[in-house]
């Protein structure tokens, strides 16, 4: 695997721990998006694009996240503790869409990822910087299919 580019987008607030959005392209062929880099005790890390867990309502079937206390659909009291615990016994509220399956590859991304960051931040300093524009299609030949 190859990462063929990294996009970084800084965060205006600097007094968070939330640094960074980032995109990594690998191979020429596949992007995964909302990468976050975040300032921890040890130093930077990346934090790969999840969503939050939920689960259903058991009177009326409503989706719900697992921090909810109240059905959003019926009102209908929650129980506590829906969520799963991990390895150290914290709540599971959020999954990876898409992440590393082994530490060589995790490492590669931790690289590229906080080097782009850096030089990334280095730019900003500089007279006349303009951000990373996110939002700009990454292949202009993609057929629209819906």
């Amino acid at each position: 695997m190859e990462i063929s580019e990294v996009r970084v987008k800084l965060i205006e607030n600097k007094d968070e721990r939330l640094k960074a959005f980032c995109s990594v392209t690998l191979d020429n062929e596949f992007v995964v998006r909302d990468i976050k880099i975040i300032e921890g005790t040890k130093g930077l890390f990346v934090a790969m694009p999840s969503r939050k867990m939920s689960d259903h309502c058991n009177k009326c079937g409503s989706k719900n996240h697992l921090r909810a206390r109240y059905c959003n659909n019926c009102g209908t009291q929650l129980s506590e503790n829906r969520a799963k615990k991990d390895l150290q016994g914290r709540m599971k509220l959020h999954a990876d869409i898409a992440h590393p399956i082994n530490a060589d590859c995790r490492r590669k991304i931790q690289d590229k990822v906080t080097a782009a960051f850096k030089q990334e931040d280095e730019k900003s300093k500089q007279p006349g910087y303009k951000p990373v524009d996110m939002d700009t299609p990454d292949d202009d030949e993609v057929p629209d299919i819906l």
